[in-house]
């Protein structure tokens, strides 16, 4: 069975950071991607950051330079880093597997994951 864990959200001031993990565990390592989205209020399921089995990273503009993705395969762990957090980025995240082969080449598209953790909650206070 696949199961994906977040942890790590918060409430947090504009400026500072958080460091969100995804513990996931039932998946084929060396076949999954995962990817961490989010979905602010009102809003789409947005993709965030993901990272490939080879260990590639793919980033959205809104994650480009603040957030970094990373994973621990001792732990079975994926890590978003997320720094100089705006109001903006407050959301539930959520963290997913998929199938690199079968994702597009952003590696962002939500709907090209399976598997889904129940999300976290960012919230950033201006």
């Amino acid at each position: 069975e696949v199961q994906l864990v977040e942890s790590g959200g918060g409430l947090v001031q504009a400026g500072g950071s958080l460091r969100l993990s995804c513990a996931a565990s039932g998946i084929t390592w060396d076949d999954n991607a995962i990817g961490w989205f989010r979905q602010g209020p009102g809003k789409g399921r947005e993709g965030v950051a993901s990272i490939t089995n080879d260990g590639s990273t793919y980033y959205s503009d809104s994650g480009k330079g603040r957030f970094t993705i990373s994973k621990d395969n001792g732990k079975n762990t994926v890590y978003l880093q997320m720094n100089s957090l705006k109001p903006d980025d407050t959301a539930v995240y959520y963290c997913a597997a998929g199938i690199s082969t079968f994702l597009s080449s952003s590696r962002l598209v939500a709907y090209e994951y399976g598997y889904w953790g129940q999300g976290t909650q960012v919230t950033v206070s201006s």
